[in-house]
């Protein structure tokens, strides 16, 4: 599903967000990014990972963006592991939840209640290659394209509805990193758009269905 690219400043308040990581925060990077040169009209509210050693949080920290940690260890389920996650992003009152590489299967409860604001990106061409290790696993099956998606967070693992995919071509000399590589620079310019998108309202969840309105 292409989208004609728009991201032209609105003058409405910014959208308010909360992002969610486990790792080294490079998709949260470009967002800041692109607050900062006033192509994205967003607000992070606060960062929460689930990782205290997370790079990103440091990323967060240079850009004044409160941060949280949330430590699953500390948790005996994945139900009070949600539970708690879910009056700290309420805390910050988020418009939209962006997951940038959090490492967690999320419970339906979870899901369901913040279902259509709550988005993530997935290194595949969905429904191809859902879960871990997409890039070798492309690399492995023989296809000639890989990707990112963009979409909704539902109950089924990288199964909700999808609002933009991004494909990038699979090279004979591919490595696993090299490719990676490839669909991080992609994941980086697409990010922000939807959210930018998010931000005019321009994307609507209708019956599962992706409305984009122009």
């Amino acid at each position: 599903m292409r989208h004609p690219v728009s991201l032209s400043q609105n003058k409405a308040q910014p959208l308010p967000i909360v992002v969610l990581i486990s790792g080294s925060g490079s998709n949260l990077q470009s967002i800041i990014d692109r607050i900062a040169d006033k192509t994205l009209n967003a607000k992070i509210c606060a960062v929460i990972t689930n990782k205290s050693d997370a790079y990103g949080l440091e990323r967060a920290q240079k850009a004044a963006i409160p941060t949280e940690v949330i430590d699953h260890k500390q948790y005996d389920s994945r139900e009070n592991f949600d539970a708690e996650l879910t009056l700290c992003i309420e805390k910050y009152q988020p418009k939209l939840i962006v997951l940038a590489g959090f490492m967690r299967i999320l419970t339906d409860d979870f899901v369901n209640h913040f279902y259509g604001k709550m988005i993530n990106i997935h290194p595949s061409l969905l429904p191809k290659h859902r879960g871990l290790h997409t890039h070798q696993r492309a690399l492995e099956a023989g296809d000639k394209e890989h990707g990112l998606s963009i979409h909704y967070v539902s109950a089924e693992l990288d199964g909700g509805p999808i609002i933009l995919q991004q494909s990038v071509p699979i090279h004979e000399n591919d490595s696993k990193s090299s490719l990676a590589q490839r669909v991080l620079e992609q994941e980086h310019i697409a990010y922000p758009q939807v959210i930018q998108w998010f931000s005019q309202g321009r994307l609507q969840l209708i019956n599962n269905q992706v409305i984009f309105n122009q």
